[in-house]
């Protein structure tokens, strides 16, 4: 009996997957758990183990090609079964048809995700300059899948984009409703080939894979969230002074450097605890609150940006904060991270200062609320505060920047989280502040 495997979900709001490279090829034998392919998706690249043991039969889905979640990509003939035995897989493959009829017919009257559009539906959209508005969708509550836009453009009757007095009218009818949904027909996100021409000498780069996954991260997350800034400076000399005092200490104790991250990450978790707004995502018609404090933290390869997660991050010390920031990292850069490492994260923190930066400007991590970078620690003359009157002093700065969905978040209670974390930067001391 020739038994299905789907491609997995791989990480928290991952809708689809690329087949990277196949392992294995049809006659090839596994068994159960040996890797079979390489998928790649915009939270992770990861190997997907064998549900079972036996034969491959058939490959469905081609290297390179990006399928949804649950689409079947291989057939195995599962050992001790006989391959004759076929009226259980008919009656299994016709009560999926029947399932699948009616999501399709439940999508229908359910219209609630009609407008939550995967990365590789958007690029279909803008590539072949269809409107998202005019296309009925046969996912699950109505979500435009890419066979949709596929059938649309087999057929040749794709919907265009309307005259601008109908743009204006729809324009005009949206707001009186008040809607706040994304566009259904934007500009096209990434400049095509004939809009970057190539002159002598120029040195074309073909997009990999993680990069392409990375880029439609990225348009999605500026694309829906309307994105605000904040910055605030903080004098953290206390805190490199204590740092310095007790890392040759550390290091010879722990094994690995300590690291000014998992401070910033404690003072971090710790203002999240005050103001949970912050920990918090948006859902299409209402925002969570989550429980749970998991920090993700970017870590940059060679060519690539992945962004592992400190679960319960809130309950660990500095020590075993800096533990997970270190093995995490470790994981990146030798190509072991999972799944689960990139899974569940409610807030990012980001370490530009590693690369001498002062000021940046984060793109928020999708769905989250909010993004802090933590920028360069640098010696500046401040002027200061003392008993005798204002004094000029070099001081330990920091620029922590705060990028925040608008939807989610207002001003105020972004202002008050920021000075809730530079306080307790500041007062970031051998007496108060405790590693383990």
């Amino acid at each position: 009996m020739a038994t299905e495997m789907t491609m997995p979900q791989l990480g928290e709001s991952v809708t689809e997957g690329t087949i990277s490279k196949w392992l294995v090829s049809p006659g090839d034998h596994v068994n159960k758990y040996d890797p079979i392919a390489e998928v790649m998706t915009d939270k992770v690249n990861a190997e997907v183990p064998s549900s079972f043991s036996g034969t491959i039969k058939e490959l469905l889905v081609q290297e390179d090609e990006t399928v949804e979640v649950g689409v079947v990509i291989c057939t195995i003939e599962v050992d001790g079964e006989a391959s004759s035995d076929s009226a259980q897989p008919h009656q299994s493959h016709n009560e999926q048809e029947a399932q699948e009829e009616s999501s399709v017919q439940t999508g229908g009257q359910d219209q609630s995700q009609k407008r939550r559009y995967s990365p590789a539906v958007l690029r279909m959209a803008q590539e072949h300059d269809i409107v998202l508005e005019h296309v009925t969708g046969s996912g699950k509550g109505g979500r435009i899948t890419r066979k949709d836009l596929q059938s649309l453009i087999d057929s040749g009757e794709k919907p265009t984009a309307p005259a601008p007095a109908s743009i204006k009218t729809a324009e005009k009818s949206k707001k009186t409703e008040g809607s706040t949904s994304i566009p259904t027909h934007i500009p096209a996100l990434v400049s095509k080939e004939s809009e970057a021409p190539v002159a002598a000498g120029d040195t074309e780069i073909p997009l990999s894979g993680v990069r392409k996954a990375i880029a439609a991260n990225m348009v999605k997350s500026k694309h829906e969230a309307p994105h605000a800034w904040m910055m605030v400076e903080v004098d953290v000399t206390n805190l490199v002074n204590y740092r310095n005092q007790v890392k040759q200490d550390f290091k010879e104790k722990e094994g690995f450097n300590l690291t000014f991250l998992p401070f910033f990450i404690k003072a971090t978790v710790e203002a999240l605890k005050e103001f949970p707004q912050l920990n918090s995502m948006w859902a299409g018609d209402k925002i969570i609150q989550k429980k749970d404090i998991n920090i993700s933290i970017a870590v940059a390869t060679d060519d690539a940006l992945y962004v592992p997660v400190i679960k319960h991050a809130d309950e660990k010390s500095i020590k075993g904060i800096s533990r997970e920031v270190h093995e995490l990292a470790k994981k990146v850069r030798s190509g072991t991270l999972t799944g689960a490492d990139m899974q569940g994260g409610t807030f990012t923190v980001n370490n530009t200062g590693s690369f001498g930066s002062v000021l940046s400007t984060p793109i928020i991590n999708h769905p989250q609320a909010a993004i802090l970078s933590v920028e360069s620690i640098v010696k500046r003359p401040v002027v200061i505060e003392s008993g005798a009157g204002d004094m000029i002093a070099i001081r330990s700065m920091v620029n922590l920047c705060l990028s925040l969905d608008h939807r989610v978040l207002d001003g105020l209670v972004c202002g008050r989280f920021l000075a809730r974390v530079k306080e307790k930067l500041e007062h970031m001391t051998a007496e108060i502040t405790s590693i383990y």
